[in-house]
């Protein structure tokens, strides 16, 4: 699977992890900065990651940022993403079966980086269950 990944100053060093699990795992991974603990304004990574979802560039996308509502608000812009801001693995598991969420949005200043590497495992993992969701889904885009 290919994942667009991007984070400002606040999430560079879970980014690296999770950068290296998923090349681990065998994902392609398309990262998209920042590349430093220098600050940054998280807009520019997370437009850089919805739009390659959006373009089909890449499957899933994972932002990160201090409280994570900075990057899915602004991924949450682009009228194809679903941008869950996601605390537990189990959020992270509902987000994909009950929203189809397309990107996970991570507090990386409010969660153990064990726990953010583990949220994006899940939500790789987890198929979107359709059915009755399904419909609540098609409701979501603005026309």
């Amino acid at each position: 699977m290919t994942i667009a990944i991007g984070c400002d100053h606040a999430g560079f060093e879970y980014k690296e992890s999770i950068v290296a699990m998923l090349q681990s795992q065998g994902h392609m991974v398309l990262d998209f900065g920042a590349h430093s603990a220098d600050s940054v304004d998280y807009p520019d990574f997370a437009h850089a990651v919805a739009s390659a979802v959006t373009s089909g560039q890449a499957e899933k996308g994972v932002l990160l940022c201090g409280s994570g509502n900075g990057v899915a608000i602004t991924a949450n812009k682009h009228q194809q993403i679903r941008c869950a801001l996601c605390w537990t693995e189990e959020i992270a598991s509902l987000a994909r079966q009950h929203n189809d969420a397309n990107v996970i949005a991570i507090p990386a200043r409010f969660v153990p980086e064990i726990l953010a590497q583990a949220m994006v495992r899940v939500f790789l993992s987890t198929d979107f269950e359709g059915g009755r969701h399904a419909r609540r889904v098609e409701k979501i885009a603005c026309s």
